[in-house]
């Protein structure tokens, strides 16, 4: 769990800071491999120049679900086996984290985000860790607000705002976490400033 929650950390400010809201250590250690995953594939353009080369690596994540799924990740891998423990666990499903390296895939490629993928899929996978089933449409606004803010659509993600915090209404306070990193507009604050907006976003329900 260490080793995947400095990654995260590294990788991912809002998201990190946004879990350390979630009271349940289990929980929180199960949505950090699901989070040091996303991170994974987040990194790949990072490490090679080729756009094909890219694509052969996500196509090893790709094949690596089948092991995942199974109970039989790839031994020696702490992502992978992390991973495999949650899906066990939280009973996740599949077709988003697909969906997650097809666009991925795309990306490199030069195809536009597919917020869906990126973000909506992710935030409903990250309710059903922390919530189960049951919960994920409450967080969907949310998650394109999220979207919208990260892809520098800061106008659009204000705009949607009413209607995200109107439908978190219906969320578990326990799944809130996975929601408050959209309360995260201004993607370019400092630390100290996210704090204290996550704490306000978590005490209120509203991102």
């Amino acid at each position: 769990m260490t080793d995947l929650d400095a990654q995260v950390r590294a990788a991912d400010i809002d998201r990190w800071l946004a879990s350390r809201f979630v009271a349940d250590e289990a929980a929180r250690a199960d949505l950090i491999a699901l989070y040091a995953f996303e991170a994974e594939l987040t990194a790949i353009p990072t490490r090679v120049t080729q756009p094909m080369l890219a694509e052969m690596r996500y196509r090893w994540w790709a094949d690596q679900m089948d092991g995942v799924f199974a109970g039989e990740p790839r031994k020696g891998h702490p992502v992978l086996e992390a991973l495999a423990g949650v899906v066990q666990r939280r009973g996740l499903e599949r077709a988003p984290l697909d969906a997650l390296i097809e666009a991925h895939v795309g990306r490199v490629h030069g195809e536009p985000h597919d917020l869906d993928a990126f973000y909506v899929g992710s935030m409903r996978q990250a309710v059903r860790v922390l919530a189960g089933p049951g919960h994920e449409a409450a967080v969907e606004a949310a998650a394109r607000v999220r979207g919208l803010s990260q892809t520098g659509r800061i106008d659009e993600a204000r705009a949607l705002r009413a209607e995200a915090n109107r439908a978190l209404r219906g969320l578990p306070a326990a799944a809130f976490p996975a929601a408050a990193p959209a309360a995260l507009i201004r993607t370019d604050a400092p630390e100290p400033v996210k704090r204290l907006r996550l704490v306000w976003a978590t005490a209120t329900g509203r991102i």
